[in-house]
């Protein structure tokens, strides 16, 4: 099981890297090329949900991006270190709108089957997984 980790700081600019950094490592760990936009598009939506949520909240830090290449399944993990200050109360003034937040959910929900979506104390964290292809598990 290899893991490839990626930090950035939480800046719009670094979201496209995530997204082909993910779609890169998944074409290497034989997710079928018809799911690689998938993964490309949830990745963009998981990294773009959680600089917004540290731009909402003030909060410097980084987004972590871990690209995992299990048996059977290829797993990423995008996590936020936005805690839960990131979540502005109702009508603050400045920050984005909350409700790009519940659309941003919606897109990954759509785009992949196997998620989860965690909230701790220190952040959240979305996990995401897909099929490799049989092919590739054989090489």
């Amino acid at each position: 099981m290899a893991t490839v980790e990626l930090r950035f700081s939480a800046l719009p600019e670094h979201v496209r890297t995530a997204r082909l950094v993910a779609a890169a490592v998944a074409r290497r760990a034989g997710v079928d090329e018809s799911v690689l936009d998938e993964v490309r598009l949830a990745v963009g939506e998981a990294c773009s949900r959680a600089v917004g949520l540290h731009q909402r909240g003030g909060i410097g830090g980084t987004v972590r991006v871990a690209l995992t290449d299990q048996e059977k399944r290829f797993l990423i993990e995008v996590e936020d270190e936005a805690g839960p200050a990131a979540v502005p109360a109702p009508g603050a003034a400045e920050g984005g709108d909350p409700d790009d937040d519940t659309l941003g959910l919606a897109v990954i929900t759509g785009l992949v089957e196997d998620l989860e979506v965690t909230k701790g104390a220190d952040g959240g964290v979305i996990r995401m997984s897909w099929p490799v292809s049989a092919a590739s598990v054989a090489v």
